[in-house]
């Protein structure tokens, strides 16, 4: 039986913390951050949860499920 290989651009994006919840980066970080915000910036940093009606998918990706 052959290996069941985990998706390699997921793994790269999402994290799962110890509780089980799923992890990604906030988009619109990556340039034109000159217009944007001090305060707005420092919130993208913060990772956010992926939706419920997403995790299932993410975790079939990630291999753990």
């Amino acid at each position: 039986m052959p290996k069941v290989k985990t998706n390699s651009s997921a793994k790269k994006r999402f994290r799962v913390t110890a509780s089980g919840e799923i992890m990604h980066q906030k988009p619109f970080k990556r340039h034109i951050l000159t217009k944007k915000s001090k305060k707005r910036k420092r919130a993208l940093n913060i990772l956010g949860k992926v939706s419920p009606s997403h995790k299932p998918f993410v975790l079939r990706l990630l291999r753990l499920k």
